[in-house]
C-alpha cells in the first residue's frame, strides 16, 4: 500500500530524511519511533501530500501523495492549525464540508468517550483535550491509511489507556495505522510492527513479536539499546 524508494528531504542543508526505503502492507498498526528531530513528522507530512520538495519515489497504492491519494489518508498533525475561537461543533462542520467520508455520529461518540464537551472552544481546551479532539476527528474519517503524529503527547497518563483503546477499537484492519511517537511504552502493546528512525534513516524495521521473542525485550528496551 505504501512504497518508498530513495526518499531524501533536505532542510537548511541538512538531510531530515536520508535515502530512505520503506514498504508497508495493509492490516498493520505500525509504530514510527524516534527522538525529536529524527524525521518522523516530515515522513508523515510527505505521505499526507503536504511536502512536495523531496527527492526519491513515494507511492501510495501506486499514486504520488496528494490529489488522488487524499481520499485514502486521514492525517492528524501534531498541531491542528485552526482558529482557537471556533467551537468543536463548528470544526466538525468544516470537516464535513471538506471530507465526504467524515462520520459525524462517530465523532460525537468518540468525543463522549473522551469526556470532552462539543460546546467548548478550542482555546478553552487543554493540550490533552486538543489531542483527543484531533484523534476523534482523524478516526472519524473512513480512510485506508491513518497517520497519527504524536497523538498522545499532551494526554495525561491516566487518560492514555482510554485513548489507546479507542484507537484500537476504531481501526479497520483492511488498512494501515501509522503512529509517530517517542512515548514508546504507551503504544508498544498495540503495535504489529516497529520502525526505529534516527537522523533520517530507518535503522530497525521489524515485527513487534519478533523483537519480543528474538531479543527477549520490550520494544522500548530494544529501542534504548539500539540507540
Amino acid at each position: 500500500m505504501i512504497d518508498i524508494k530513495n526518499l531524501t528531504m533536505v532542510y537548511g542543508g541538512r538531510a531530515v530524511l536520508d535515502n530512505l526505503d520503506l514498504k508497508l502492507e495493509e492490516g498493520q498498526i505500525i509504530g514510527l519511533l524516534g527522538e525529536n528531530g529524527s524525521g518522523k513528522t516530515t515522513l508523515l507530512r510527505i505521505l499526507a501530500g503536504l511536502e512536495r520538495n523531496y527527492k526519491g519515489d513515494v507511492k501510495i497504492k501506486g499514486e504520488n501523495p496528494g490529489g488522488l491519494t487524499n481520499s485514502l489518508i486521514s492525517y492528524q498533525p501534531d498541531h491542528l492549525a485552526i482558529d482557537d475561537n471556533l467551537k468543536i461543533v463548528e470544526i466538525v462542520d468544516l470537516y464535513r464540508k471538506f471530507y465526504e467520508d467524515f462520520q459525524n455520529e462517530k465523532f460525537y461518540d468518540l468525543l463522549d468517550n473522551f469526556n470532552v464537551s462539543k460546546d467548548l472552544k478550542m482555546k478553552e481546551c487543554s493540550k490533552g483535550m486538543r489531542d483527543k479532539v484531533q484523534i476523534a476527528l482523524t478516526l472519524s474519517r473512513k480512510a485506508k491509511i491513518y497517520l497519527l503524529d504524536e497523538p498522545i503527547s499532551g494526554v495525561d497518563p491516566k487518560s492514555r489507556k482510554i485513548v489507546i483503546d479507542t484507537i484500537i477499537d476504531n481501526f479497520d484492519y483492511q488498512g494501515i495505522l501509522l503512529i509517530s511517537t517517542h512515548l514508546i511504552s504507551a503504544v508498544e502493546n498495540i503495535l504489529d510492527r516497529a520502525i526505529f528512525l534516527d537522523k533520517g534513516k530507518i535503522i530497525i524495521n521489524q515485527s513487534a513479536d519478533e523483537i519480543r521473542e528474538d531479543k527477549g525485550m520490550t520494544i522500548e528496551e530494544y529501542f534504548v539499546e539500539v540507540m
